[in-house]
């Protein structure tokens, strides 16, 4: 198990018992070979994908933090015992990890509401996940996100003037202190760079 699960971030490894995505493997202690790598590879998952999964777990639990963070683990926790099965290969892991990331809300709130709690003798109703199509939306924008970070300084930060704050191509170019016509460029092939990137991801521009 990485490093960072024991000790950092205060979390054991998990208990056989629990099947990951798939029917993955059993505990930490069933993996001889190439656990090493694994770990590696899972530890960078969590460096690069940590922010935008959390911001994404976020809205699929009204905003609760710790329940967001507890997601967040096990769906590093289900990536490491799935590390040799994932596709290494594709731009981004970002939609396989939300997918699971939102079986594991969806899962927690059917437990909750086959065993509801009660206090001064009303039970407590938990808050429904994110419909489908919200998820989707939601995934679309992480995504978007990410694919920001793929580009040039120069194009994420005429992007980030024009299309994110809303500025005018003017405005933009007395805040970034060039040409208006550089702008333009800018933001013409910032965005054809965009829609490649996002295409190499899966999402249609």
């Amino acid at each position: 198990m990485p490093e960072w699960f024991n000790s950092g971030m205060g979390i054991s490894a998990p208990a056989g018992g629990e099947a990951g995505l798939g029917g993955g493997a059993g505990s930490g202690g069933g993996r001889r070979t190439g656990a090493a790598g694994d770990d590696l590879m899972v530890t960078e998952l969590y460096r690069r994908y940590r922010g935008p999964l959390l911001l994404f777990v976020l809205r699929l639990t009204a905003g609760d933090r710790q329940q967001a963070e507890d997601v967040v683990q096990e769906t590093m926790v289900r990536a490491w015992r799935e590390a040799r099965r994932l596709d290494l290969s594709k731009p981004s892991l970002m939609p396989w990890l939300a997918t699971v990331a939102r079986r594991i809300v969806i899962d927690e709130q059917r437990r909750k509401r086959a065993r509801p709690s009660e206090i001064g003798g009303a039970e407590v109703v938990d808050k429904a996940p994110v419909a489908t199509d919200e998820t989707e939306h939601l995934l679309r924008k992480v995504l978007v996100a990410e694919a920001l970070q793929a580009l040039s300084a120069a194009h994420r930060e005429v992007l980030n003037e024009t299309i994110l704050r809303d500025r005018t191509v003017n405005q933009a170019a007395e805040v970034l202190g060039v040409p208006v016509g550089t702008v333009k460029s800018r933001v013409y092939y910032a965005l054809k760079a965009l829609r490649v990137v996002l295409a190499e991801r899966g999402v249609s521009a």
